[in-house]
């Protein structure tokens, strides 16, 4: 026993290093496969099934996709409705950028303008959209008013107008989104090599110049973790549709996960299987730009070395 005992101490000894992160990292795998991963299988499995929730499942098939695929129109403005998102989110990553090279300063009272290009972030995304939504009142609303003076009547005000009621809300979410890629680049910034930043200004290098070549390459992990984030937000927008305009005006504000929200828990909805299948176009949707990220980074790394 005494020599058993021994050998496996000697084993440990020998396997120490190469243990111990995996009894850290198995609780964590543990919970992610069952909070993440089981439920993405779950979803695979369902959008096969026509499924209210509570009864038996029906294996339909392939036949959920191929009512989306074939001329589902409250899906075709969701889709479309989610790359204005996508492409227009994407302006929090340079207006982030910007406010934080602006406020990368050491001058009297930084903190407290930081505080404030800081507060959206902390705020709920259902706020913020209950203050655009007054905001963007027709009438009343100090949008409304300030277009009113220079001669700009939007008709049912900009909520109430399909044609613009779904640039509005992307307005509403770009601020919370813009004051977090701030944050993300503030960070960033603090982690810049003071020394090569100095041997760019030996060199002349200055303005757009000393950005382009040397702060931004260094700034590449937040740059990342900016898209990852961002794109991911844009396509899983839902707060602010179901706060400000519920979907309408006449569907016009649908997005994907709306839409699969509609289908599967709203009152006219429990399709669930219906419901999961939108889900799963997303997951591949997101997957897609994702993976895109990952493997430009890969790639940037790997010539780097």
């Amino acid at each position: 026993m005494a020599t058993a005992s021994a050998n496996n101490r000697s084993w440990y000894k020998r396997n120490e290093i190469a243990l111990t992160p995996w009894v850290f990292l198995i609780p964590g795998i543990f919970m992610f496969s069952l909070y993440v991963i089981y439920p993405i299988l779950q979803s695979f499995w369902i959008s096969f099934h026509e499924w209210d929730g509570l009864g038996e499942k029906t294996w339909i098939g392939l036949a959920n996709y191929e009512r989306l695929l074939g001329g589902d129109r409250k899906f075709e403005i969701s889709f479309w409705n989610n790359l204005r998102w996508l492409v227009l989110y994407l302006l929090a990553i340079p207006m982030g950028l910007f406010i934080s090279l602006f406020l990368n300063q050491k001058v009297f009272g930084i903190r407290f303008y930081k505080s404030l290009f800081f507060f959206p972030f902390v705020i709920s995304q259902v706020v913020v959209g209950l203050v655009f939504s007054w905001f963007y009142l027709p009438n009343d609303g100090l949008f409304d008013v300030l277009v009113g003076k220079v001669g700009i009547d939007i008709s049912g005000g900009i909520l109430g107008n399909p044609n613009t009621a779904t640039y509005g809300i992307i307005a509403a979410g770009l601020w919370p989104q813009t004051a977090y890629c701030m944050i993300l680049y503030l960070t960033g910034l603090n982690a810049v090599d003071p020394e090569q930043v100095e041997a760019a200004r030996l060199d002349g290098a200055k303005g757009a110049r000393m950005l382009w070549y040397v702060i931004l390459p260094q700034l590449k992990p937040a740059t990342f973790i900016a898209f990852v984030v961002t794109i991911i937000g844009a396509l899983r927008s839902f707060d602010f549709i179901a706060v400000m305009t519920n979907g309408g005006p006449f569907g016009s504000t649908r997005v994907l996960s709306f839409y699969m929200f509609e289908e599967s828990l709203s009152e006219f909805g429990f399709r669930m299987g219906y419901g999961a299948a939108i889900a799963v176009v997303l997951f591949f949707i997101m997957l897609g730009f994702i993976g895109y990220f990952l493997w430009s980074m890969y790639q940037d790394e790997k010539g780097a070395h």
